[in-house]
């Protein structure tokens, strides 16, 4: 068995613009696991935001390279389960390892993720493509040069209303509103009726995670379903999020991986609740993980790569919000100039 890292910094196609700050560039990790037969490939992209660092996640996983080793063998199941005590405080570097062990686990069974879990792919969601925080000016070219079924519009600034009654008049594409967690209760109720007459699909954490109080009363008064994204980080967020939200976004690095990721869907159905999949920004092996995933979803975000100039791997490919699978195994990722 052999593990290699690869960082790589990915240069956004535009400054990318949320309440919490800006960037243009995104520094990720590829985690590539060896069985002496097939190469695997996960994914993290570091975040100052959580406090997230390649050489932290390096630091990590290079702790576990002996269980890895000598459990190789395992499901990926198994093997999360045994390295979470050692990476419970760095679920980034342990979804990038789960990624890369179910990405093997496919390779080895000559088959992707989606038949080895018994899905079809004939009927799965459409992604969005994001829209940062920007001059409206801007915000319409970039709509104007990506036309898309779904657009995700990043809100947070004292005119946000105005904005997308700016936007509606270049697109009549769908919008789903993120708020980062930016407005107060009584803003979101509001923001919800003229927003519903804008043909928005929901709100994405309008509130501060902690804001319970400001919560339950959005539920009960907003005008639009609201989906939980920082409230919901691990397994045991869901439930919590309940009494609170109509669905959920799970980021597969926020709650580690695969393994935890698929847990967290099952548990949300069962509450009733509606399921989204996020991503950070991340090159297309993570969008090739996530990919598996998308009969089992309501909603999908998945436009990691498609906002980046130097996408570094080859998958699934997102034509049209339409995400079409590669004929290969695993979760069909293929690092560019490695094999």
């Amino acid at each position: 068995m052999d593990i290699t890292y690869k960082r790589f910094n990915l240069e956004l196609k535009n400054t990318f613009t949320i309440s919490h700050g800006s960037r243009d560039f995104q520094e990720t990790l590829v985690v590539i696991v060896s069985d002496g037969k097939y190469k695997a490939y996960g994914e993290a992209a570091a975040t100052v935001y959580y406090g997230v660092s390649v050489d932290k996640m390096i630091a990590s996983l290079q702790s576990v390279e002996p269980i890895v080793a000598e459990n190789i063998h395992r499901r990926p199941e198994e093997i999360w389960e045994l390295t979470y005590l050692h990476l419970k405080h760095n679920p980034f570097a342990q979804c990038a390892l789960d990624i890369a062990m179910h990405d093997l686990h496919g390779k080895r069974n000559n088959l992707p993720l989606y038949k080895i879990w018994g899905l079809k792919i004939d009927e799965v969601p459409l992604t969005n493509y994001t829209i940062g925080i920007d001059t409206v000016d801007n915000m319409i070219d970039k709509i104007r040069e990506f036309p898309w079924p779904i657009y995700k519009i990043k809100l947070g600034t004292e005119n946000d209303i105005a904005i997308v009654e700016e936007l509606r008049k270049h697109t009549d594409s769908v919008f789903r509103i993120d708020a980062n967690a930016s407005w107060t209760a009584q803003q979101a109720i509001e923001n919800s009726k003229a927003l519903k007459e804008l043909n928005v699909e929901f709100l994405e954490q309008p509130l501060k995670p902690g804001d319970l109080a400001g919560m339950e009363k959005l539920y009960e008064r907003s005008e639009l379903p609201i989906i939980a994204d920082e409230s919901c980080l691990v397994e045991e967020d869901v439930e919590k999020c309940a009494p609170y939200f109509h669905g959920v976004n799970i980021k597969l690095t926020k709650c580690a991986g695969i393994t935890p990721g698929k847990r967290m869907i099952q548990k949300a159905r069962s509450l009733g609740l509606k399921v989204m999949v996020g991503c950070m920004t991340e090159s297309t092996v993570s969008m090739s993980a996530i990919g598996q995933l998308l009969p089992m979803l309501d909603y999908v975000d998945m436009d990691g790569a498609l906002l980046i100039k130097n996408d570094i791997a080859d998958g699934v490919k997102i034509i049209n919000g339409k995400v079409h699978f590669p004929k290969r195994n695993g979760t069909g990722a293929k690092l560019f100039n490695f094999e």
